[in-house]
């Protein structure tokens, strides 16, 4: 398994691009802004993008599913509990500031616990609600792709519409919980390890 971060929009959104490199097959995380950056990784590489996945609704996350969508045909996944947020993409933009075009509604709704499976790459979801009711984390082997649940040395904030700090703390506590190597890719920031989260973020005395 592949792991291509590209940094994307003024809020400095890690967009992942996962693929085989032997078949190819690819999924997109968090396309959030400058699809055409997206795009033109995944034909360099003559990437056939199976699933766009957004690990929270937030538009920061969101605002480039829509072209992204359109280039690729690829198949869109959310949790059911970010339907809302994310059915507001456009207003949540313009309210920042920002021309956000609306995501088409997704093709189906992640269910904690299920893999997603493109090629060789298989993501368990875990459903992590805290930063937004229907966040979620991915993981595959070694890895975790956490969103806007846990940074390197911080946490995603709990002040935004559907936010619960009670609820990121369970969540975190799951993150938390992961064998010490576990790498975290993170939705904004330098990645970072279960390790050195256990020594290095604040969060961790509220668990």
């Amino acid at each position: 398994m592949k792991i291509e971060t590209i940094v994307v929009g003024p809020l400095q959104v890690n967009c992942y691009v996962i693929y085989d490199e032997k078949s190819l097959d690819a999924v997109i995380i968090d396309p959030g802004d400058e699809p055409d950056r997206i795009i033109k990784f995944i034909k360099s590489n003559s990437l056939k993008v199976s699933y766009i996945i957004c690990t929270h609704a937030h538009f920061d996350h969101t605002g480039g599913v829509s072209a992204v969508r359109e280039k690729t045909g690829a198949t869109i996944l959310l949790h059911v509990d970010d339907l809302v947020i994310y059915m507001n993409t456009e207003d949540q933009g313009a309210a920042w500031g920002f021309n956000i075009v609306q995501p088409p509604h997704p093709d189906r709704f992640l269910l904690d616990g299920e893999i997603i499976n493109a090629g060789d790459i298989g993501l368990a979801v875990m459903h992590t609600p805290g930063h937004s009711p229907g966040g979620i984390c991915l993981r595959s082997e070694g890895v975790i792709f956490t969103g806007d649940t846990v940074f390197a040395g911080s946490i995603g904030r709990t002040d935004l519409f559907g936010g619960s700090l009670e609820a990121l703390k369970a969540s975190f506590k799951k993150v938390m919980s992961l064998a010490p190597e576990t790498v975290i890719y993170p939705g904004h920031g330098n990645w970072s390890t279960v390790a050195d989260e256990w020594k290095e973020n604040f969060f961790v005395r509220e668990i």
